[in-house]
């Protein structure tokens, strides 16, 4: 397990957050003149986008997200993303936020699947940080605080050894491993199976450093190559012509991590397999963790200082639906099993004096049998760092 596989996990998925929320906003705006009190605009649109944006990469949480440290359990990861998506004036219900994270889960997980090498899973980040400018190139201040975001990565992460990237990259596969969830635009292209599982191509430019397949060199014990055998192989394997940019700026040359909704498609997702399977892995998942509480707390300390927009005055917030209709919503909130269902804790983080001595006396009860080295550090930083905004 990596310990720098944290930052990558919670950059990717939120940019495949912010793809689908951008897509349906687009998708259910009224023009300005035309709109009513209730109804999106455009201008609501780029308001909801830079609010979620900027809490993201607030500088603290960035600053708290790049120390070296073990993945957070989904369910905790989880409701990050829940305060994120609700970081602004939108709002969601419980089944379209379910599908909001599934989207975001298994978009992911095939970007890791078809890295070409361990090492590309950077590209596909900085792919999803190039797509995050775009949304926000009007917001000089939030596009700094990204390019920030940006630097932390590439100091970080561009001098460490393909031994680390390999770790990273299983870190991720691990994570992901029991999501099967079926998306219709993976279905439609043939990339994901009915049972969930993805179709991994054999054709395609190779890992760059390395030649296509179909020689093999025979050497004595000299080390001299003394022959060469050719073979027939099932795929069309092609050299890639560059390797792509590790820098601020340049070609990606690896379209991984872009954006698949920038072409308007309806997408839906269906759980994979019988409810009773599904229903015994979510138990798996949910085999209670002694440190579970603890995290959460630090978490709700970590996420107390983030600037929640509230919606001011008389205004309310607007409701996002991630389904076609109504109907659709409440259908899947209604079949879904309850087990693999986020209910999301809601965890009062605000920086109200009451509040912060609450959590702080929950801290102080908790009981763990043997502590793990640099556990108790994290809390302390966690709750310095709060304590500070």
């Amino acid at each position: 397990m990596s310990a720098r596989t944290l930052p990558l996990l919670f950059l990717n998925l939120g940019g495949e957050m912010l793809y689908i929320l951008d897509q349906r906003l687009r998708a259910q705006s009224i023009p300005g003149e035309k709109a009513r009190k209730d109804e999106w605009t455009d201008v609501d649109r780029k308001r909801v986008m830079n609010d979620i944006i900027s809490t993201m990469f607030n500088r603290k949480f960035m600053e708290e997200l790049f120390k070296p440290q073990e993945l957070y359990s989904k369910k905790a990861l989880r409701t990050v993303y829940d305060r994120l998506a609700h970081a602004s004036i939108m709002r969601l219900n419980q089944a379209s936020m379910d599908k909001l994270y599934d989207l975001m889960t298994m978009a992911f997980k095939y970007q890791v699947l078809l890295c070409p090498r361990p090492r590309d899973i950077l590209l596909v980040t900085f792919n999803h940080l190039d797509a995050i400018k775009d949304f926000i190139y009007e917001s000089p201040a939030i596009l700094n605080q990204v390019d920030e975001t940006f630097r932390q990565l590439i100091e970080t992460y561009n001098c460490l050894p393909d031994g680390e990237f390999q770790l990273i990259r299983q870190t991720l596969l691990i994570f992901f491993q029991d999501m099967h969830i079926r998306v219709s635009i993976f279905l439609k292209d043939k990339v994901q199976n009915s049972n969930g599982r993805f179709v991994l191509p054999i054709s395609g430019p190779v890992p760059w450093g390395t030649e296509v397949p179909g020689l093999i060199r025979i050497f004595n014990h000299k080390g001299v190559e003394v022959k060469r055998t050719e073979f027939t192989t099932a795929g069309n394997y092609v050299t890639p012509q560059r390797e792509g940019s590790f820098e601020l700026y340049g070609d990606r040359v690896l379209k991984l991590g872009t954006n698949m909704y920038s072409v308007s498609r309806p997408v839906e997702t269906h759980m994979a397999g019988s409810s009773k399977n599904l229903a015994s892995r979510a138990k798996e998942n949910t085999v209670p963790n002694p440190l579970a509480k603890e995290e959460l707390n630090f978490l709700a300390r970590l996420l107390g200082g983030l600037d929640i927009q509230k919606p001011a005055g008389g205004e309310t917030g607007f409701r996002l639906n991630l389904f076609t209709t109504d109907e659709e919503e409440e259908h899947a909130a209604q079949t879904r099993p309850e087990d693999l269902s986020y209910k999301v804790i809601n965890i009062e983080a605000t920086q109200e004096p009451g509040r912060r001595a609450e959590l702080s006396r929950i801290l102080g009860e908790l009981e763990v049998a043997e502590p793990r080295p640099g556990s108790a550090e994290k809390g302390e930083d966690l709750l310095a760092l709060m304590d500070g905004l």
